[in-house]
C-alpha cells in the first residue's frame, strides 16, 4: 500500500507574485526596499529585524525587539552569552511565534575585535518544518 506524504504550506505562499513583506537589508533596486514573496524569506527578515532592534526603538510598538543592546557592551562572558540566548528565546516566542528555535550559538568574533560576537540562530518554520538560520554579527 503506498504511503502518502502530507506537505503543509502557508496559504500566503500560494498567491504567486504578490509581495507579502519587506526584506532586509534595505537595498532595493527600485528604491530602498526589496519585497519578499515567500513566508520563508519574510520570517528570516522578521528574525533579523527582531535581533537588531532594542526595546523602545520601534515607533508604536515599544516592546518590540530582542533587546540585545542591553548586554552587548558588557564583557563577553559565559553568563552574558546565556543572557543573550535567553533574550532571544523569550522575544522570538513573543514576536515570531511561527518559528521553533533549534539552537542559538553565541561566539566571540576576534577577527573584528575583542568584543565582537556572532549570533547564529537556527530555527524551523512550524507549519512546513523547513529549517534555516540567521547569522548576525555585532562588531
Amino acid at each position: 500500500m503506498p504511503t502518502s506524504v502530507i506537505t503543509r504550506v502557508n496559504p500566503l505562499d500560494l498567491q504567486g507574485n504578490i509581495a507579502i513583506g519587506v526584506s532586509l537589508p534595505f537595498s532595493g533596486v527600485a528604491g530602498p526596499f526589496n519585497s519578499t514573496y515567500s513566508t520563508k524569506d519574510q520570517i528570516k527578515s522578521n528574525l533579523i529585524n527582531l535581533l537588531l532592534t532594542n526595546k523602545g526603538e520601534r515607533i508604536m510598538n515599544p516592546e518590540f525587539g530582542a533587546d540585545l543592546g542591553t548586554v552587548l557592551f558588557e564583557g563577553i562572558t559565559d553568563d552574558i552569552k546565556e543572557d543573550i540566548k535567553n533574550l532571544i528565546n523569550t522575544n522570538v516566542s513573543i514576536f515570531v511565534p511561527e518559528v521553533q528555535l533549534d539552537d542559538i550559538v553565541v561566539e566571540e568574533a576576534p577577527q573584528y575585535n575583542n568584543n565582537a560576537i556572532s549570533v547564529i540562530v537556527k530555527y524551523r518554520i512550524r507549519i512546513s518544518q523547513n529549517a534555516d538560520q540567521v547569522i548576525v554579527q555585532f562588531i
